[in-house]
């Protein structure tokens, strides 16, 4: 049954790609350009590739804001309408050098409800092919946790599987090494880093569920809570008309085997694989990623806690031709789709061999503007399906949601 669910919104997504773009890609294609903040660009260079780093000077401070109104209803029930500024960041870069590069971000959540000072990196570049980095890093988990600021995304909500299987936004301290090679035709990029990795919290958690976000703890900041410290891997490839394809792995202890030198605990692993891809079909831009999670758990605990998850996203925005208003030259519309899946246990009780539940599809639609560069008006609606850890009848919720995101 699961496999005829996949089935179902692989086909939903292809079926939304082909019926939106076929009676209008001909008119499209020669009448809007995909909006500039939409152009495929590379993941690796993501958190450099940001308007205010083109300011005069050494230094250069910008940052971004992000705010929305949700109307939200589960199996028919609501709290009526609700206002948020989601998120406030602060960014600082500094050319420090023709080959060293300073960039820091500080984010707000809600207000001052959650600070964190998200990035803090030092890049000293050898040769193009090979740049040393250290500090507090976003690992390229996927495209989502390096490339997620909110003016780059059409939907008011982040994925789930880049919040839900990966812990995004994950920040961690570490070093290694980066670098983009040039093969004819096309272009290579590597990632390789070291960090602190996740905590005991992926078991040890308010949720009471696997969670690679519950072992996000503050500790990973100052110490490696085992000594064995995590390690983040990503390889991509690059064509100017294709798009972009990336790999990634993360693996790391995340339990303490040992205290005092005395052995408490079988040593047990986390291990996660991503695949992203970003290209445009036509007129038609397509973003996604796919991510599966391998976690080490007591045996007495496998009915609760998953061994395993997956989920996977995609979006597809599609260019709409408008008149532009007078004074907005960059003024561009978009209709928008996202068909997204995730399974926060995959296996079977042990007791009872029945499957284990814990899953969530959705599907998205809206609409976006880019007055300017860089700023975009969200209108989306969303409806979601979640089937409970026993799998029970999948409980239905909708939401229709209007945001603003922009850098400044």
């Amino acid at each position: 049954m699961r496999s005829c669910a996949r089935s179902a919104v692989y086909g939903l997504a292809t079926s939304i790609a082909v019926a939106v773009a076929a009676p209008v890609a001909a008119p499209i294609a020669a009448q809007a350009a995909p909006p500039a903040d939409t152009v495929p660009r590379a993941v690796q260079n993501g958190i450099f590739d940001r308007p205010f780093i083109a300011t005069m000077g050494r230094t250069a401070v910008g940052g971004y804001v992000e705010a929305n109104a949700n109307v939200a209803r589960e199996a028919g029930v609501g709290d009526g309408l609700s206002m948020e500024l989601r998120r406030f960041n602060i960014f600082l870069f500094s050319a420090i050098s023709a080959r060293v590069r300073f960039l820091s971000e500080l984010e707000f959540e809600h207000g001052t409800a959650e600070i964190a000072l998200e990035t803090a990196l030092l890049d000293v570049r050898v040769t193009p092919s090979f740049v040393l980095r250290g500090g507090i890093i976003l690992p390229p988990l996927g495209a989502f946790n390096v490339n997620h600021d909110s003016p780059r995304w059409n939907f008011v909500d982040r994925p789930m599987v880049s919040t839900r299987v990966i812990p995004a936004t994950l920040s961690e301290v570490g070093f290694g090494a980066h670098g983009r090679l040039a093969p004819r035709g096309f272009s290579l990029t590597y990632d390789a880093y070291l960090t602190n990795g996740l905590g005991e919290g992926v078991l040890l958690n308010a949720e009471g569920r696997t969670s690679l976000a519950g072992g996000k703890a503050e500790e990973r900041f100052a110490e490696d809570n085992n000594g064995s410290p995590a390690f983040t891997g990503r390889v991509a490839a690059q064509h100017g008309r294709l798009g972009e394809l990336g790999v990634s792995w993360y693996a790391g202890v995340y339990n303490r085997p040992f205290i005092e030198g005395e052995r408490v605990d079988a040593t047990r692993r986390v291990a996660l694989t991503a695949v992203d891809v970003n290209t445009r079909l036509g007129p038609v831009e397509l973003r996604g990623e796919a991510a599966r999670v391998r976690v080490d758990v007591p045996a007495d605990l496998q009915d609760l806690f998953a061994t395993a998850q997956w989920g996977y996203h995609l979006d597809a925005s599609l260019p709409v031709a408008v008149p532009r208003p007078r004074g907005f030259p960059d003024f561009a519309v978009s209709l928008d789709a996202r068909v997204e899946q995730v399974d926060l246990n995959v296996g079977r009780f042990a007791s009872t061999a029945a499957r284990i539940g814990d899953e969530t599809d959705a599907l998205s639609l809206g609409v976006s503007v880019r007055p300017v560069s860089g700023t975009v008006l969200k209108v989306n609606y969303r409806r979601a399906r979640h089937v409970d850890l026993v799998g029970n009848a999948a409980v239905p919720s909708g939401a229709f949601q209007v945001g603003f995101a922009t850098y400044f």
